[in-house]
């Protein structure tokens, strides 16, 4: 049974946000100034209101934006296969048992996937936008349980994934903050290399998920194209 690991990733991701988000993240009470406390505006009064799902879709790569190569991937049919986490006890006290396959639980999302040169290389893009919490604080949780357990595995519905985990160093192309790991999944004998990375600017989350060297080749255009201001 071939196994479409890469959509396991993202789903796991996926079913991880679902989860209330935990207030261990101090990025919202780092504006809470005296000024504040006085009454006065504060930096989370002042932030500006989401992105519609409508925007962030005019704000997705398009295959001109990736040159030639490219092609949208159709969008598969949601399944809802239960996933069982074993060896990562952070994974699945966050939720790990939930389907696979969709994206983030941000109330306003957009994203477009795209395969390459005819090859199994493949390449996401994820766009949300809600609070600079609540981004950060989802995010945030994902990435530290994921990189927390270097070696786990995934069953999704009764296929066992073994999975490891690593930590890379964020990226230095912009946004407020930045997170980035490396996935390397093997079923039935194969294995599947991962990178996925997040980089949240202001209110809007911008995460890029796929082979590696796709990733690294257009994760600069995708943050450009995501902050435009025009």
């Amino acid at each position: 049974m071939r196994v479409r690991v890469a959509t396991t990733a993202l789903g796991i991701t996926a079913a991880l946000l679902a989860v209330p988000a935990c207030s261990t993240d101090t990025t919202g009470s780092e504006h809470q100034t005296s000024s504040s406390r006085m009454g006065k505006p504060t930096d989370a009064a002042r932030e500006p209101a989401a992105l519609s799902s409508a925007a962030l879709e005019s704000r997705l790569l398009d295959p001109r934006d990736l040159g030639s190569g490219y092609l949208p991937k159709p969008e598969r049919p949601a399944q809802h296969d239960d996933v069982k986490v074993i060896g990562c006890p952070a994974l699945s006290e966050l939720g790990g048992d939930a389907a696979t396959g969709g994206t983030l639980a941000f109330p306003h999302r957009a994203k477009v996937d795209f395969t390459y040169g005819g090859s199994s290389s493949e390449i996401s893009e994820e766009l949300y936008s809600d609070s600079v919490k609540k981004l950060s604080d989802g995010i945030g949780r994902i990435f530290d349980a994921m990189t927390g357990c270097p070696a786990y595995q995934v069953v999704s519905g009764g296929t066992p994934v073994d999975v490891t985990s690593q930590k890379l160093p964020a990226p230095t192309v912009g946004g407020d903050k930045r997170w980035s790991l490396l996935l390397t999944f093997i079923a039935g004998g194969r294995s599947t290399v991962v990178k996925q990375t997040a980089i949240r600017d202001g209110n809007l989350l911008l995460v890029v998920s796929g082979s590696p060297a796709l990733v690294d080749r257009h994760l600069d255009k995708a943050l450009a194209k995501a902050t435009v201001t025009s």
